[in-house]
């Protein structure tokens, strides 16, 4: 059964959040746009309020779709859903993240992301290529 999953791709100032997954966690040492697991009953955007807000301690506002990631693990497929966000405010605090970082575009390919992640970064560089022609 596939799992439906949230990722925040949370812009600002042409700069885009990514979060280094930290220790004991699933994936340890990937980057990701931070999210997570749709609870019963939750749309994707607020379930991404609240796992932005639980893990990062930052209140987002939840923008346009991005598009989706689907990617079968060993042990189970997600189907990973990002919508573009800013933060409406807050100071960073980690819980499950060892680090995290404001990049440009063009930086994102020099990370280490999570399998599930790597086509949404090709839908942004997509999307920014279309809206500079």
């Amino acid at each position: 059964m596939i799992k439906d999953v949230t990722a925040a791709v949370i812009i600002n100032d042409d700069l885009i959040l990514i979060a280094k997954r930290g220790k004991n966690e699933k994936l340890e040492g990937k980057w990701e746009f931070p999210g997570g697991k749709i609870e019963k009953g939750e749309t994707p955007q607020q379930c991404l309020k609240r796992e932005i807000q639980e893990e990062l301690n930052i209140e987002i506002e939840v923008g346009d779709f991005l598009g989706e990631s689907i990617y079968k693990y060993s042990n189970e497929e997600i189907r990973l859903l990002a919508y573009l966000s800013t933060i409406v405010e807050g100071e960073i605090k980690l819980s499950v993240h060892d680090q995290t970082r404001w990049v440009n575009i063009n930086e994102l390919d020099r990370f280490d992301f999570a399998p599930a992640d790597i086509p949404l970064i090709e839908k942004l560089k997509k999307r920014k290529q279309e809206r500079n022609l």
